[in-house]
């Protein structure tokens, strides 16, 4: 395999097929002619499903593959960290989600000094017609690019008739009257609305991280717990919440804590899980977790016995609403 197609998921069943092209300088060195969208893809929800069948559409009909155009950070997270909204998915789940929805190749351009300098039309030569070949575009008609958002969607239409390559916008789908968004699903998560956001993601929400060793203290409180690596600045939900979490194929019950874990001083967010009626050593081992129903918010307690004594009620909690009292158990009533 030619090195620049090596990526982090080796061995990972999710990215057998899909082409990971990382920076501008790696462009040129594949064929040219691609159908493309750009975008964050935060969630890869239901209306970013939609763009994709437009994509493939497009990718069937002129037999090139199809292409996804990523910026890494998201541009906001470039210019304003600290104000940068939570992330929905890393950029390793979001390769999961893309590959799953089968997209044939993903352009990741590392958004620096460089990338930001480049006009619109700098953009449109090296990025789109010289790196890319890039067939037909799909993107929203709000979509803004270059060096201080001077290139929009009808300058895309100018450059694609006058450099040969198609653009069109992008279709609006809606849930109820409002538009399926990464800002209504960080909000619906925030609100704990976890059906409302499952609902317009098409799936529950998830995060998908690697176990990693941490200070154990789940373990002294006799409730291990594994401790999974978040890869983001912020994530979109706090507090203690029922989840289905899947390992090495096996999926099981389970609690989860995500937040600054106060009681004990926490300085960073963490994702910790306790899966119900297991042992064993996961350490190593990569998890996806389903949030399913909120138990309660993230406080701090006065003591570590305060905070053993809430878990365990929290443990209680969960096996009530897990326990298989008719055969459609594990459904949850919706809060939303």
């Amino acid at each position: 395999m030619p090195p620049w197609l090596s990526t982090p998921f080796l061995g990972d069943p999710w990215f057998t097929s899909m082409q990971l092209i990382r920076g501008l300088h790696n462009l040129g060195k594949f064929a040219p002619g691609c159908v493309a969208t750009i975008g964050n893809f935060d969630g890869v929800h239901r209306g970013h499903q939609d763009i994709l069948k437009q994509l493939h559409e497009k990718s069937d009909q002129l037999q090139l593959p199809s292409a996804v155009v990523l910026f890494e950070p998201q541009p906001r997270e470039f210019f304003s960290p600290d104000q940068a909204p939570a992330r929905l998915s890393s950029l390793r789940e979001k390769l999961a989600l893309l590959t799953h929805h089968g997209v044939d190749r993903v352009i990741c351009l590392c958004f620096n000094q460089r990338l930001r300098a480049l006009s619109a039309d700098q953009f449109i030569d090296q990025v789109l017609v010289q790196g890319m070949g890039v067939r037909y575009l799909v993107v929203g008609d709000d979509f803004r690019f270059g060096c201080d958002r001077s290139g929009d969607f009808h300058r895309l239409q100018r450059a694609g008739l006058e450099q040969g390559f198609a653009v069109t916008h992008t279709r609006t789908i809606l849930d109820g009257q409002d538009r399926i968004s990464s800002t209504r699903i960080r909000a619906a998560l925030a609100d704990s609305k976890l059906a409302l956001a499952a609902r317009l993601l098409g799936a529950p929400y998830s995060i998908r991280g690697r176990i990693a060793h941490g200070q154990k203290l789940g373990r002294e409180l006799g409730v291990p717990t594994a401790n999974v690596q978040l890869k983001r600045l912020q994530a979109p939900l706090r507090g203690v919440y029922t989840v289905h979490a899947t390992v090495a194929g096996n999926r099981y019950n389970g609690v989860a804590n995500i937040g600054m874990r106060p009681t004990v001083d926490g300085r960073k967010a963490v994702l910790e899980v306790h899966l119900l009626d297991f042992s064993g050593d996961l350490y190593g081992q990569e998890l996806v977790v389903e949030f399913l129903h909120q138990l309660r918010d993230e406080k701090k307690f006065e003591s570590l016995e305060a905070l053993q004594a809430a878990i365990h009620q929290d443990l209680d909690s969960a096996r009530a609403l897990f326990a298989p009292t008719d055969p459609q158990a594990n459904r949850y009533p919706d809060h939303d």
